[in-house]
């Protein structure tokens, strides 16, 4: 049992190894192959969830992420990436000192959440493994996602940005709980493609009209 448990601690502890790339790499065809590399691993925990509970409602959760996260919404991002610049607008910090703060934000937020997860932890079993690795790694996957819509001008960095905070719900929901009814799973979901698709068609019609997907160049649409 406890080396399933290390199984999906390594395989949580890899979602921040994809955040970084999602977020830090230019080449926006390669972040988004990083977000659906993302989407296989939460796809895999939420497997290994369900074997180890257990807990049947889970499969059909996994499945449910694996046609979202890992297939419509990385083929959404690949549509419109083939209509835009293969690069990422360069943000205001510059690569170096974005991937040092990057890395920063990712080590400093997880010693800080997994320091106290005593607290955070609404029971005591919950603080333990792989519940209280999952957990960590939920709080900084959505501190990362915030730090990518603070700190990037390219729009479809931001809309990666909120794909990794919708992740990080994800993993926290699996950890906190995982008999949450499918349906209501689908249903955040569902909400989150149609988010996503709508958020493209609006950066591809702005890409359109000024020939950027500058978030800064947006002001021109209303001159």
């Amino acid at each position: 049992m406890s080396e399933h448990y290390s199984v999906i601690v390594g395989l949580s502890l890899a979602l921040v190894v994809t955040s970084l790339l999602v977020v830090e790499v230019r080449h926006l065809k390669y972040a988004a192959l990083a977000y659906f590399v993302q989407g296989l691993l939460l796809v895999a925990i939420l497997v290994g969830y369900a074997t180890l509970l257990p807990n049947h409602a889970l499969y059909l959760w996994s499945v449910t992420v694996l046609i979202s996260k890992a297939g419509i919404i990385p083929l959404l991002l690949w549509h419109y990436l083939k209509r835009m610049a293969p690069m990422e607008t360069p943000n205001a910090l510059g690569f170096g000192i974005s991937l040092v703060i990057g890395v920063a934000v990712l080590a400093g937020f997880y010693w800080l959440v997994d320091g106290h997860m005593t607290w955070l932890a609404p029971v005591p079993q919950l603080a333990g493994e792989p519940y209280g690795t999952n957990l960590s790694v939920a709080f900084t996957i959505l501190a990362f996602g915030l730090y990518a819509l603070l700190s990037r001008r390219d729009t479809l960095k931001a809309v990666m940005g909120v794909c990794l905070i919708e992740n990080a719900v994800h993993l926290s929901l699996v950890s906190l709980a995982p008999g949450l009814p499918e349906t209501a799973m689908i249903g955040v979901v569902t909400d989150v493609v149609l988010s996503v698709w709508i958020l493209l068609i609006i950066i591809k019609g702005m890409y359109e009209q000024v020939g950027s997907s500058d978030i800064r160049e947006m002001a021109k649409l209303w001159g």
